[in-house]
């Protein structure tokens, strides 16, 4: 055999072998890609996004898409082969495992994480929105979580409002771990609630919970402290004036809250928000109406110039890492409340574009 084929050959054979082996080798990688957007204007496989009823409506046009990413399963082991096309490619980002999942996270614990987050942020995006509108919302105090084994079990339950600790009122969540903690583990703490069925029926009526069940728990230490506690994590509810219901499916996180509040703004009042253009987001939103940071900026802003948006509204602290990498033909807007994100539509719907926020590099 000549030289020359001799050296192809074993080079060909070479080249084989590595990326056998580049298949069967795991590595401790996952990978984000862009992934689908859903204008919450319209509809998603059949069904209107934002649903309003009780109230008045008006016709809306364009755009105002949520972004997704799409990321590899808590469960998936890239191989090094997937993992060096992932850093090759320029709309794909390849992260330690750890980054995605941390503390050892299993695909199901992480999707029932991703699915209670989504939640809150729907609930945060109608109370923004509302009060951007200047339109009442009532939130009261309730029980989210009772810890299993704790002494709070079987006392009080998720749904729960509750309306003094001690008979001190509550506002604020926060409110209940001061009231709490100023026992001494051991010490009996009363609280005075409205149980979660009754506070349930109230809100499906429209109206305030009513009730005082007085529900006496005995503290303990807590775990990591010298510090009384009975076992809940406190969070809000809220009665809304009308129903507002968001439908989607198979989508996590709270990135959607600002493009939910936005759109449910743009249903609620006369005109449309966008002008008619194709306006995309992201950004979590508080009931406060503050927007906040959020994760796989750049698969956002390649996903939204995919589908065709050509302004893309996003939380001012990605600003910069997102600006260093910008899709052609895509402006990128920063945004820090919910009313930013109004003025710069009513402007881009105008036509006024020049004096947009714009997200710099710097």
């Amino acid at each position: 055999m000549p030289r020359r084929t001799a050296t192809m050959l074993a080079s060909t054979l070479m080249l084989i072998a590595l990326l056998c082996a580049g298949v069967l080798i795991k590595v401790p990688y996952a990978e984000m890609t862009p992934g689908p957007t859903v204008n919450t204007l319209g509809d998603a496989r059949g069904d209107a996004v934002l649903r309003i009823s009780g109230r008045k409506t008006y016709p809306t046009a364009g755009h105002l898409n949520m972004t997704t990413v799409r990321v590899t399963g808590a469960d998936y082991r890239m191989n090094l082969v997937e993992a060096v096309y992932g850093w090759l490619a320029h709309d794909n980002v390849v992260v330690p495992h750890d980054t995605l999942y941390p503390d050892g996270k299993s695909e199901e614990e992480s999707t029932q994480e991703n699915a209670e987050e989504f939640s809150q942020s729907q609930e945060s995006a109608k109370v923004a929105a509302l009060k951007e509108l200047g339109i009442p919302v009532s939130t009261r105090v309730v029980v989210s979580t009772v810890i299993k084994g704790s002494p709070a079990e079987g006392k009080l339950h998720a749904g729960d409002v509750i309306k003094t600790v001690d008979g001190k009122p509550v506002k604020e969540p926060a409110d209940v771990a001061k009231l709490v903690t100023r026992h001494t583990p051991g010490e009996k703490v009363v609280f005075t609630v409205v149980p979660a069925a009754d506070a349930a029926a109230a809100e499906k009526a429209g109206k305030e919970p009513v009730g005082d069940d007085k529900i006496t728990i005995t503290t303990e230490r807590a775990p990591d402290a010298d510090r009384a506690m009975v076992g809940i994590q406190a969070g809000t509810d809220h009665t809304f004036p009308f129903t507002i219901d968001i439908k989607l499916a198979d989508v996590g996180g709270p990135s959607a809250g600002l493009m939910f509040a936005l759109g449910i703004v743009d249903k609620l009042t006369p005109g449309q928000l966008t002008g008619g253009k194709f306006v995309a987001g992201t950004g979590t939103i508080d009931e406060s109406g503050k927007v906040g940071p959020i994760g796989g900026i750049r698969m956002k802003t390649v996903g939204a110039r995919d589908a065709g948006a050509t302004f893309f509204l996003m939380p001012a602290e990605n600003c910069a890492s997102a600006a260093a990498d910008v899709p052609a033909g895509l402006t990128l807007v920063k945004v820090k409340t919910i009313d930013d994100a109004v003025k710069s539509l009513e402007d881009i719907s105008k036509g006024n574009t020049a004096g947009l926020p714009r997200c710099s590099a710097s």
